[in-house]
């Protein structure tokens, strides 16, 4: 079956399941949205009507005075006359008025046309302030801008860029009302006019894992010129990651004041940014620099932070991975395995782990469930002569997943718990390392891993809430080895929920959790139990430094057919809705409402409203 015929099954199978639920309207008006985003005009498709932006200038002619200003910092350099005077046309377009654009121009002699450009909307816009530098590089001179700034809050804007008309508007409104030191916006790629854009980046909420991996916030970002000045501003030292530095440096500051505090994220397209030869927009290859000044951000937040790991190159060029050092004495990882029968599929996996795994310190406890081939038997005699530190438990009752996991539980004595599959096979030897790397920093209570199926396309990269009308897996079907959506497949980063076949807990979090619910028998226990880790404050991160095959559901078969396990299935769907709440699934902090529900390739959703 091919990829685009599973993803039709999935989406008419999603199709009835939502009639059913929530009726024919509300499944029409889905499929309306589809089809309008998928045929038929694009154009201005993140911008707000005309109708709405002279309700926000209304709005803001009443309002902004009590909205703090914004100074829009832009270093020049032998800017294109036409990048410049759709840069100037964006900001002054904008439907809020209190804005200050500081703009220091480090063009050369041959570009005098810059300077006049300025200074003659300069003369008609007090807002607008100009000032000729010396080129000392874009972090310095960003730092020059700094200085002439008035507004509390400062912006960063590339002077080949445009701004959304609401930009001001959307983020002074917010900041306004939430008081946050630190906000940023979605953005989009456009090359000729923001009315045709060709892709829009729509981001997580604050997302420090990520953040590590790759510059998810770039643009629009806007912070407290105050948190700004005691930081020292930008470091020249890491030009061409100079912002992945400060946003980091910026967090920082805010949490060393209040643990608690994080930037905020308005899922709005308020950036555009210009795709052409020289800009990073279209790939760090632009700019060969940006890898190095990047990992030396990452590094370097390390060590305010006190964390220990060292920062290689990612996957792809402009990403890193930290590889963090493993506590000595290594922790015990108890490896918890159900199994009925199936001895075939347990011996790969055991096989799998004991030849390949990297790291020492781990026990295999099997968890026996009713297994009735009379071969089961013999072969768990001979196990734990053939694996050490490996041994079978015999748990009675029927099949239920949660059950049996809780149950193998009080035989671990390992600081940490992987729940994994019998159906699994492990890819990479330092797969384990790099979950027990990831699970001990502090705040992370849960790792996920990658999990291909046997054809080398994605079943696994994290699971992403609201999928479906419940949850599905991020980026299913894709093949091996790609990007994926802003760098998703191949980054460290966080996630509401990961699946349990092969899932790193502390078992303190575990124990503090009461272990998987035991109502959820089969499906949603791992969703469920992530979501109640998240909500007692631990992070959920998922790696894709760590393979596994996933020869998915060969154990208990397809429930498609079945009408017992069907209904089984269904109680499962409305117990995830009842214990964690409707709005709550389906709006995921680590997705996006501009993202389609739908699919789980982060294509963009056919219901753009929210940005209406």
């Amino acid at each position: 079956m091919s990829l685009e015929t599973k993803r039709i099954k999935e989406l008419f199978g999603y199709a009835r399941t939502l009639t059913k639920e929530q009726g024919v309207g509300v499944m029409a008006g889905r499929a309306v949205g589809f089809f309008k985003r998928r045929f038929f005009g694009k154009k201005a498709r993140y911008l707000p009507s005309r109708q709405t932006l002279e309700t926000q200038r209304a709005d803001a002619a009443a309002r902004a005075d009590g909205w703090p200003t914004i100074s829009i910092l832009t270093p020049l350099y032998n800017t294109p006359p036409q990048f410049l005077q759709q840069f100037l046309d964006s900001v002054q377009a904008q439907t809020a008025p209190n804005w200050q654009l500081v703009l220091v121009d480090a063009s050369d002699g041959a570009h005098p046309d810059v300077g006049e450009t300025v200074r003659t909307r300069a003369a008609q816009d007090k807002r607008i302030v100009y000032a000729k530098i010396e080129n000392k590089g874009i972090a310095a001179n960003t730092n020059e801008a700094a200085k002439l700034a008035a507004g509390e809050y400062l912006a960063l804007a590339d002077h080949d860029d445009m701004l959304a008309p609401h930009a001001v508007y959307c983020m002074s409104k917010a900041l306004a009302e939430s008081g946050a030191a630190f906000a940023y916006s979605d953005e989009a790629l456009f090359e000729k006019t923001p009315e045709h854009p060709r892709v829009g980046h729509f981001k997580p909420d604050y997302a420090p894992e990520y953040l590590m991996a790759v510059n998810y916030i770039c643009h629009l970002a806007v912070f407290k010129k105050s948190l700004f000045d005691a930081v020292g501003g930008e470091r020249p030292a890491c030009d061409g990651a100079q912002d992945h530095d400060l946003f980091l440096r910026l967090i920082d500051e805010m949490q060393r004041r209040d643990p608690a505090a994080k930037p905020l994220h308005i899922p709005q397209v308020l950036y555009y940014w210009r795709v052409h030869a020289a800009s990073t927009s279209g790939g760090t290859s632009a700019k060969p620099y940006v890898e190095k000044a990047a990992q030396k951000a990452v590094a370097d937040h390390l060590a305010a932070t006190g964390r220990q790991g060292r920062v290689e190159p990612g996957k792809f060029p402009g990403t890193c991975h930290v590889v963090w050092d493993i506590p000595e004495p290594q922790p015990l990882v108890s490896i918890l395995i159900p199994n009925k029968d199936h001895t075939d599929d347990l011996e790969k996996c055991l096989h799998s782990i004991y030849a390949k795994t990297t790291y020492e310190n781990f026990e295999v406890i099997v968890i026996e469930n009713n297994s009735t081939d009379p071969a089961t038997a013999a072969y768990y005699k001979k196990l734990p002569e053939r694996y050490d530190r490996a041994r079978v438990v015999t748990y009675k009752g029927g099949f239920n997943f949660s059950r049996i996991n809780n149950f193998g539980r009080r035989y671990a004595a390992g600081k940490y718990l992987l729940l994994l599959n019998n159906d699994v096979e492990v890819i990479n030897g330092d797969w384990l390392s790099q979950m027990v790397g990831e699970c001990s920093q502090p705040g992370v209570g849960l790792c996920g891993a990658m999990l291909y199926y046997p054809d080398d396309t994605i079943q696994h990269a994290g699971i992403i809430t609201g999928l479906g009308g419940y949850a599905g897996h991020s980026h299913k079907y894709h093949k091996r080895g790609g990007s994926g959506y802003m760098f998703r497949l191949a980054t460290v980063q966080d996630f509401s929920a990961v699946t349990a076949a092969c899932l790193l807990v502390r078992t303190a979090v575990y124990d503090e959790l009461h272990g998987l619910d035991e109502e959820f028998t089969v499906a949603y226990n791992d969703v469920d139990f992530c979501l109640r880790a998240r909500d007692a404050g631990w992070r959920i991160v998922w790696t894709p430094y760590a393979e596994l095959y996933h020869y998915e559901s060969k154990s208990r078969g397809s429930d498609e057919n079945d009408p017992a396990k069907k209904a089984r299935f269904d109680a499962e769907h409305e117990r995830l809705y009842a214990v964690h709440g409707r709005e709550n699934i389906l709006h995921d902090p680590y997705y996006s409402p501009s993202l389609s529900l739908d699919y789980e390739d982060f294509r963009e959703s056919g219901d753009l409203r929210n940005l209406k």
